[in-house]
């Protein structure tokens, strides 16, 4: 490759084509490849690595701990859960009417895998998207709220296209955490898709949001107007090798 071809290439920013030109090349005069098919394979070869670059992008800015697919859960392990409609939810048409969706079970039966891997899925759809446990929520909106920065770090959540949180109900939340997690919930509320995983049924909510029964009708008539609930029962995966298990 001459210089100043590879000047134009890297102005252009064609770093896949600048790297492997000479092989494609050698290619093309191996296989006596058309003129357009040559082309063709260039730019495939750097869109592919712009997507993957872009997919990387978007899989950090979710703060995903690690890629989960759906064909990493096991269906066979619940007691219940209703496999078809999981599956329907990775084709994100739920995104479409700006719908929710609640994984409720106890610990252990995959929920927080699902949601990531709804995210992960998401994040190759081009969609971006966050997943964060509700502690992380309140706590990053805690500290906002001390230096001056919540109104950026509360519309970040609001209007992020899809948001997932994690472990709803797990720990306990004060009156002022609890009205954090509602502002969200309402701020995104038929405009945006939210995946929930909690282990506390519905009638159960009032728990988590400091016992306030308003706030608790309030949350719940904005989340599950619109919303997929997928109940899953049954043991904790992760004890599933134990003598009480066995």
């Amino acid at each position: 490759m001459n210089s100043n071809l590879e000047s134009i290439l890297i102005s252009l920013n064609l770093s896949w084509i600048r790297q492997h030109i000479d092989e494609e090349v050698a290619n093309a005069v191996r296989k006596t490849l058309p003129h357009h098919e040559f082309i063709e394979r260039l730019l495939q070869g750097e869109l592919e690595q712009r997507n993957a670059r872009a997919l990387l992008r978007r899989i950090k800015q979710a703060k995903l701990p690690k890629r989960t697919t759906l064909s990493d859960f096991d269906f066979n392990w619940p007691e219940k859960i209703n496999a078809d409609q999981i599956r329907h939810l990775f084709t994100l048409k739920f995104m479409k009417q700006n719908a929710n969706v609640v994984f409720i079970g106890n610990v252990g039966l995959g929920k927080t895998h699902l949601a990531q891997a709804l995210i992960f899925m998401a994040c190759e759809q081009r969609v971006n998207t966050i997943f964060a446990s509700a502690a992380t929520i309140i706590n990053e909106l805690t500290n906002a709220r001390q230096i001056g920065t919540f109104s950026k770090i509360l519309k970040r959540y609001v209007y992020i296209p899809l948001l997932a949180i994690d472990e709803l109900g797990y720990l306990p939340v004060d009156k002022l955490g609890a009205e954090f997690l509602f502002q969200v919930l309402a701020g995104r509320y038929e405009k945006a898709s939210t995946i929930i995983t909690t282990n506390r049924p519905y009638n159960q909510w009032n728990k988590t949001f400091a016992n306030d029964n308003a706030m608790t009708t309030a949350v719940l008539d904005r989340v599950v107007h619109h919303c997929e609930t997928i109940i899953i029962e049954g043991q904790s995966y992760r004890l599933k090798n134990r003598v009480n298990y066995q």
